[in-house]
This record gives structure tokens, sequence and C-alpha cells, in this order.
């Protein structure tokens, strides 16, 4: 299995710090508002980097954090009159909600800033003792060009870069390119004691913190969006192995940005949306597999088109294991012929060029064409004369494939609420009794709540409208 690591920029093959298991970090969202669908990119292509790892046989740590104190958090407290702590207890809420909804898994550990202040301030002191960084005034700040190995992530020269463009500039520093670790409270704001004076850490610290101490200091893969490496993940580099003496991460893996119709989201071009404004148009399984279409490191543009192709890409997998399902439930063979034998093995080559894609620098897309693949050799070579055997292993290879990108491919039954499963029945019992006017009626109904019904051979099926 070979990764991209922005850290060499090169593919390199996966080889774990310890064998068989895998400790993995990954930047979580401030949590000041509904999450964005920028946001859901890197949780989407993560959690299946973990589940196809976990596939492999890899037993994963997984820990991704919640920044719940920030200037957005507090600015938001301020205009909703509120403490800062409302605002991100009620955002990690809201986001663990559109995680399930995106069928992400909950990390191993999902770590929250406020509960970490004891390790940030173990961590600058140690810095300070270190020389690596200094105090001014209550605010503590790294000397980043003591760190010699500074920019190796971002590949950006100390000397080139300009004050004022990333980083701003702040007079009491030593340098203009020092960062902050902490810095006094402000009036109205939350704060901690600290031997500096009381305050609250800067951003960057509590990600180094974080994962030494649920990962150890040296952890095999880091990862975030691309808009993390500068300043973020540069700057963890630098705290972490300043403190350490360790190499922070192996392989750092950084997704690409995501646009909307070719344009940089932001609120300002009205082209903003949260995952909740689009679970409002799609089921978010649509939004899932739309971002699994793309490989993870290309740009990748949203767009209603491109989602209304995903969502017919995906209705083309779900409904085959529907078909697969009905044909099962219809058939009366059971034991699996000589011939289907042969056609498994068949079947399986399309299993072997999933994994060759997903081994290939996690390759969402070509994995997907792969199950698309074995899709049409499903429904050109099943019919209600097979056996259930061979149904059901053609179902299982579909199901465990989609599995891995966390694609579900059973939703249609778990979304099936229990008075429209009544209407089906009731139906059914009318048209029983040749009582068509309210069999027809009972379909307008089902219609109106977004339930197609398909009166086939096999039985009632039925799909989402």
């Amino acid at each position: 299995m070979k990764l991209y690591n922005t850290l060499t920029k090169k593919k390199e093959e996966f080889q774990p710090i310890e064998e068989g298991k895998v400790k993995m970090y990954v930047c979580g969202p401030t949590v000041y508002n509904y999450i964005h669908i920028g946001n859901a990119r890197p949780m989407i292509i993560f959690d299946t980097v973990r589940r196809y790892m976990e596939y492999k046989g890899y037993e994963v740590n997984f820990v991704s954090n919640f920044t719940d104190v920030d200037d957005k958090i507090i600015k938001k407290a301020i205009e909703e009159g509120v403490s800062a702590t409302e605002i991100s207890t009620r955002y990690i809420a809201e986001c663990k909600k559109d995680m399930e909804a995106l069928n992400v898994r909950p990390a191993t550990k999902h770590p929250l800033a406020t509960e970490e202040i004891g390790g940030m301030l173990e961590m600058i002191q140690t810095l300070i003792d270190k020389d690596f960084a200094y105090v001014k005034d209550g605010s503590v700040y790294f000397r980043t060009k003591r760190f010699e190995e500074y920019g190796k992530l971002s590949k950006k020269n100390l000397e080139d870069l300009e004050a004022g463009k990333r980083i701003a500039v702040e007079e009491q520093k030593e340098d203009e390119m020092d960062f902050v670790l902490w810095k006094p409270k402000k009036e109205g704001e939350p704060f901690w004691v600290s031997p500096w004076g009381n305050g609250r850490p800067g951003w960057h610290i509590e990600c180094s913190v974080m994962a030494k101490k649920y990962l150890g200091e040296e952890i095999d893969i880091h990862a975030g969006g691309e808009d993390l490496i500068f300043p973020h993940h540069e700057n963890e580099i630098a705290q972490s192995e300043a403190c350490n003496e360790k190499p922070f991460a192996k392989y750092w893996l950084h997704n690409g940005f995501l646009n909307i119709e070719n344009k940089k989201m932001s609120k300002s071009l009205g082209n903003f949306f949260t995952v909740r404004e689009i679970a409002e148009k799609y089921d978010l399984q649509v939004l899932r597999f739309f971002m699994l279409n793309a490989h993870y490191r290309s740009p990748l543009n949203f767009s209603a088109d491109l989602m209304e192709a995903s969502k017919n890409g995906l209705d083309r997998i779900l409904t085959a294991v529907e078909n697969l399902k009905h044909l099962q439930a219809a058939t009366t063979v059971l034991k699996l012929s000589v011939e289907e034998e042969d056609k498994l093995k068949l079947a399986n080559e399309y299993k072997l060029k999933f994994e060759e894609a997903m081994d290939d620098d996690f390759n969402t897309a070509d994995a997907v064409s792969a199950i698309f693949e074995l899709v049409k050799f499903s429904n050109s070579n099943t019919s209600v004369e097979n056996s259930k055997e061979f149904l059901n292993k053609l179902y299982e290879e579909i199901k465990n494939l989609c599995d891995i990108l966390g694609i579900l491919v059973d939703k249609k039954e778990e979304i099936l609420a229990e008075e429209i499963e009544k209407l089906i029945e009731e139906r059914q019992e009318a048209r029983k009794s040749k009582n068509f006017a309210r069999a027809d009626e009972i379909r307008d109904e089902l219609l109106a709540q977004g339930i197609i019904l398909e009166d086939t051979r096999e039985g009632v099926k039925w799909k989402k409208a």
C-alpha cells in the first residue's frame, strides 16, 4: 500500500511504526457553527482511509479533535449573549449528528481543547526551558528560527516569507515569524491560570499535545485539509519535534480544496453551503459518494449537476443490490452450480481492482469504477434461475466494497418508516380483495411521501423519488 507523503512529496510504501497498528491524527473542526461541505471532505476522506486500513487488518487508533476555544467561538458567544462553552457544546452535538448522517464513524477519541489545557501548559514550559519559546507581556511565543527544519513540510523558506501575508506581525515578538503558544486574557473571554498570566492557548499547540497524549510522541499518519499545511501543520511539527526530540509524524496526508461552481466557497459570494443545507435536497450518502468520486488530493468542484450525477450513480448501485435481494427471495435454487463458481471467480477480479486502486494512495475514484464494473457484471449475470448462494455472494461482495467506502447499500430499508411499511401491506391486501381504488389511493399517498412502488414478478419493489 502506497501513500503520498506531503513531507517528502512522493508516494511511499506504508510501513507502520508498530507492526499491525496505525496511529492516526486528523485535525477536526472549530465548533462555532454547523459544519460546511468543506469540513465534510476531510471527515469523509480520512474516515475512508481508516476503514480501508482496518479492512487490511490494521488496528487503527484514530484521534480527531474539536477546537472548542477560539476567537470565532468567542465572537459567536458574545453575539448570542451566552458562554463560549454553550456555543461549542451545541455545535459539537450538531457536528456529530452530521457526521452520523454522512456515515463518518466516531473517532477512537475526540479530545476537546478545553480539556487538555494542563498538557498544553506542560509542553509550553518544556519549550521555554529548551529555549524554543519565550515570554513577553503575558504571551508566550515559539522561536521559529531556532527550529532549523522549519518549513520542511510546506517547503517554504523562512527568509522568503513576507510578514503580514499569512501571519500577523505583533510588535512584542522577537521575530515576525514567531507564532503564539499562549495569549493573555481579554475582557469577557474565557481564560485559564498559567505561570505567565491568565489567558488561553494559541491554536497550534492543542494538536501537538493531543496527538502526544492519545497516540504517543511519534505517530504514523497526520492528516487534514490542504489549507492546514501552512502554518498549522508546519507549526505542529516545530512544537512537537522541539519538545520531544523525535520525528512527529511519519506520513502527512492532505486532501485538496473544494470549490463551488469552480469558485472558492465563501459567504460573501453566496456559495457557502452547510452539510445541513445539502441534507435538505439530498440524502447525505449522495454527498459522501460525490466526495469519493474524485481522488482525495485533487481539487473538487461542487455543483448541482455533479451532485445529480452522483445521485444517479449511487442509485445504480442501490438498485443492483435491491435486485439481488429480490432475486434471492424469489429463487428456489439453493446450491451453487459449477458455472456459478466460475462466474464468482470473474467477479473476484473486480474486488482485486478495487484493492489495487485503494492500495495506490487511496484512489477512491478508481475504486468506485471497480464497484460499477461489479454492478454491471451482476446485472448481466443474474436471474431468478440462479442459486441463493450465488446471488448472496454477489450481494455480499458489492456490500463489503461499499462498506469500505462508507456507502450504505441497505439504506432504503433503514429509512422506510413503519407507517409506510403498513401502507404497502394494506395496499397488497386491497389488491388481493380487488379493491383497486384503495390500492391506487395508497400508491398516491406513498408517492406524496417520495416513495415509488414497482409491481414486479418478484413482488413489490420501492424506491425514493
